[in-house]
């Protein structure tokens, strides 16, 4: 049985404090990792259009550190999830892109994110 008075503001607010929170964990689980190996900075390309996408190239500094595989698929995985937590729905349509650069160092990021969009102008004219 449905609720009919169901507070959809309150319920997004819920959910988006959720996600914040596992955002918030794996972050330090990650930048611990990351820093471990001596990472400085991490640079993340995601791209995302008719309803999927993905993260296209993770990157780190120094370049000579090989960052193993499964670490690299949990960056790639957070930047995605981070990106979709500021720019939900993203990925539909024409969709969006970006980069998520990540200073290790000072534990800042910054989410350089552009949505893509369809433009029309039209007109009708009858009767000239």
């Amino acid at each position: 049985m449905t609720n009919p008075q169901i507070d959809y503001a309150a319920l997004a607010a819920q959910w988006r404090a959720e996600r914040e929170t596992a955002l918030k964990a794996t972050r330090a689980e990650l930048i611990a990792q990351l820093r471990a190996l001596g990472i400085s900075e991490v640079t993340a390309e995601y791209e995302g259009y008719g309803d999927s996408g993905n993260v296209e190239d993770v990157t780190v500094q120094p370049a000579e550190v090989k960052l193993p595989e499964p670490l690299a698929t949990e960056v790639g995985d957070f930047a995605w999830s981070l990106a979709y937590h500021h720019h939900p729905g993203f990925e539909n349509n024409e969709g969006g892109y970006g980069t998520l650069t990540w200073d290790i160092t000072g534990d800042s990021i910054t989410l350089d994110h552009a949505d893509r969009y369809v433009e029309c102008a039209h007109s009708y004219d009858e009767g000239l």
